[in-house]
């Protein structure tokens, strides 16, 4: 699921910042203290994922580092050992000799999840919020579709010049990205609608094989966890509703 891991970044020389320490791996800890050079000052988390933040405690051991994020979301899946000496909120600003990194609040592939501006160069890192090569898996109830909609068009508002993201390589051009982000996860809620529109009462098994029809069936099962947010964002705005114990979705008339 990290496709070729996750990525660890540094910034600075005299006083660095670690972004996303990632796991507790010995060599890769060890990596980054070689990196540090002995100057590592903050340890900073996108988010509370098993592969983002655990080796903060080594680190944060190692150094003395001030640790940074937000405290594990109420979810599944949380490195629940995590525990900032810093607490994050929206604009939160680490300014440092070198550089100044905002933090920006943005909900929906976890809700402690943290975007980060490296204000002097237009980088955002990104954490889990996009990938390089995939989309983000959504899973309720941690997951909120509705809300990484909006955190995804809330970053336009920012004078983006790259994407560092949490898997893959740097991504260019960064306001084209997002807006086909948007218009992806509007495109297939589009689908979602429909879909309950045309089948009547459906479970998310006959749902999934309609909705995502252009993605192999072998993804089918992770395909089903945003499939699942669809649906919730949609009963969130009265558009679907759930019925038990039939465990079947359908469609909302609209109202006239």
């Amino acid at each position: 699921m990290t496709g070729p891991g996750t990525n660890t970044y540094l910034l600075g020389s005299e006083a660095v910042a670690v972004l996303d320490p990632g796991p507790a791996i010995p060599a890769h800890i060890d990596a980054i203290l070689a990196a540090g050079a002995g100057n590592i000052r903050w340890i900073v988390c996108t988010h509370t994922h098993p592969d983002h933040s655990p080796a903060w405690l080594a680190l944060a051991e190692a150094t003395g580092a001030e640790v940074i994020g937000a405290l594990p979301a109420n979810d599944r899946f949380q490195d629940d050992t995590f525990q900032p000496t810093v607490e994050l909120e929206d604009q939160w600003l680490l300014q440092a000799p070198e550089f100044s990194l905002r933090a920006i609040h943005t909900p929906g592939h976890v809700s402690n999840h943290y975007c980060f501006l490296l204000e002097q160069e237009g980088m955002l890192f990104a954490g889990d919020h996009i990938m390089n090569g995939s989309t983000v898996v959504i899973v309720p109830p941690g997951g909120d579709m509705k809300a990484y909609i909006d955190s995804l068009q809330r970053l336009l508002d920012y004078p983006l010049q790259s994407i560092a993201p949490g898997h893959g390589e740097l991504i260019p051009e960064p306001r084209e990205v997002v807006a086909a982000l948007v218009a992806h996860r509007l495109k297939r809620e589009h689908k979602t609608a429909a879909a309950l529109a045309r089948l009547g009462p459906a479970t998310l098994e006959s749902l999934v094989q309609d909705v995502y029809d252009d993605v192999d069936s072998s993804r089918h099962e992770w395909a089903k966890l945003s499939l699942s947010a669809h649906l919730i964002k949609l009963q969130q705005e009265g558009r679907a509703r759930y019925c038990e114990p039939e465990a079947l979705w359908e469609a909302v008339p609209a109202s006239r």
